[in-house]
């Protein structure tokens, strides 16, 4: 009898995987399907009209015109949406049997019940990404919270399309928008700095060039030039307060100098300006909405965790780097650091990518709300400098006091 019960317990482990792994197949077939008609709204005409009660019901802070029309906005879009989910779903795990597969089910029910008590019942508060008041986080890398869905209502409406996991704008590219965005940069009368600032134009954006050769730059359109010095970071304190993203771009490379002068120069303008400038920029950081639009770029460098042949570049640029990844602990807005391999410039003549595909590398991972950028040719750093950046945040995590 005994011998009768025996369990195989390599079948009932191979089971529970199969069961899991269908499961997470299912909930991310969900998330497509649910974002991707989300999108379908916004370019779709006939679907639009019904999807735009969903939008015409909130304020700025998110409140509502009128319990009427939010319940309106969710007969015609979140329980049409949540319908058509379920349909699809249910139909994906009949058509193909795996018993996971239901739970992809069981989670596209979730959003019709939150739907149903919506409507019928006017439970405003289970929405809750569009909870209103001010905004107390920065938008979320890893999910979507009321930050980051503000956006999708009051920044740029055909973007920010995702519900819960942000995929489906990682896919497309609709995690970050350019559309309208004050975006300033530092070193913008070098290649980079045209690069991105030729790239930024093209998606939309208007551009300031924060820069001490404003003579180097032909006025055009949407593009403004703001003239600044070392050490005059202050200054600038009222011309960021209405730009939206900031780029800090400027360096020096003394090459193999290692004098008291150049040692003092390398961290003035490689560190200590661009964590005075961060430091300004971060006190304009207010407003019931200005977290989920404010953001600070920093172009750190593979120096980061590469050698570059020039100890006081390295040395100046680590330095911001760990700086940075200190600040990010209780950061007012979204940091990201731009880890650029060797291009050519004139810091770097001897370069292998052009300045023009560092920029589009950046544009393009920025746009999907990478928050540390890697663009280089050395495979090696997109395996070291996750591992420096995460032990690094949990070292200044245990060990560092927010005050």
């Amino acid at each position: 009898m005994g011998a009768g019960l025996q369990i195989n317990w390599v079948v009932v482990t191979y089971t529970w995987l199969q069961f899991v792994a269908w499961g997470f197949l299912s909930i991310l077939i969900a998330e497509v399907v649910r974002d991707s008609y989300h999108a379908a709204c916004h370019h779709v005409k006939w679907l639009g009209k019904w999807h735009n009660k969903h939008h015409m019901v909130y304020r700025r802070d998110l409140s509502i015109i009128s319990l009427e029309a939010y319940r309106d906005s969710q007969l015609y879009h979140d329980i049409v949406e949540s319908i058509l989910l379920l349909v699809i779903i249910s139909a994906i795990a009949i058509i193909f049997h795996p018993v996971g597969l239901w739970l992809g089910v069981v989670y596209a029910g979730t959003f019709l019940y939150g739907a149903s008590l919506r409507y019928f019942l006017g439970k405003v508060e289970t929405d809750y990404t569009h909870k209103p008041g001010a905004l107390e986080v920065i938008p979320s890398v890893w999910w979507v919270n009321r930050s980051y869905h503000w956006r999708h209502h009051f920044d740029d409406v055909n973007a920010y399309y995702s519900g819960v996991f942000p995929i489906v704008d990682k896919v497309l590219g609709t995690a970050l928008s350019f559309k309208g965005k004050t975006v300033a940069l530092t070193g913008a009368s070098g290649s980079l700095g045209q690069a991105m600032t030729a790239k930024l134009l093209k998606n939309n954006a208007k551009v300031v060039a924060l820069t001490t050769h404003p003579e180097k730059f032909v006025e055009q359109p949407r593009f403004t030039v703001i003239p600044w010095e070392l050490g005059k970071e202050e200054e600038l304190r009222s011309r960021l307060q209405k730009v939206d993203i900031l780029i800090i771009n400027h360096g020096i490379n003394v090459y193999g100098s290692r004098t008291s002068e150049d040692i003092d120069k390398s961290f003035e303008v490689n560190t200590f300006s661009a964590v005075r400038l961060m430091d300004v920029f971060f006190s304009t950081v207010t407003g019931a909405d200005a977290k989920a639009t404010k953001e600070i770029w920093i172009n750190t460098s593979e120096a980061e965790v590469s050698p570059a042949l020039s100890p006081l570049y390295e040395l100046s640029k680590r330095t911001l780097g760990n700086i940075i990844t200190l600040k990010r602990l209780q950061s007012p807005c979204t940091i990201r650091k731009l880890i650029l391999g060797p291009f050519k410039s004139e810091l770097n003549p001897y370069g292998v990518m052009s300045a023009e595909q560092v920029a589009a590398g950046i544009v393009f991972l920025a746009r999907r709300d990478f928050r540390n950028i890697i663009v280089t040719v050395n495979p090696l750093t997109y395996i070291f400098f996750p591992i420096k950046e995460l032990s690094t945040w949990l070292y200044y995590r245990i060990f560092s006091v927010a005050k």
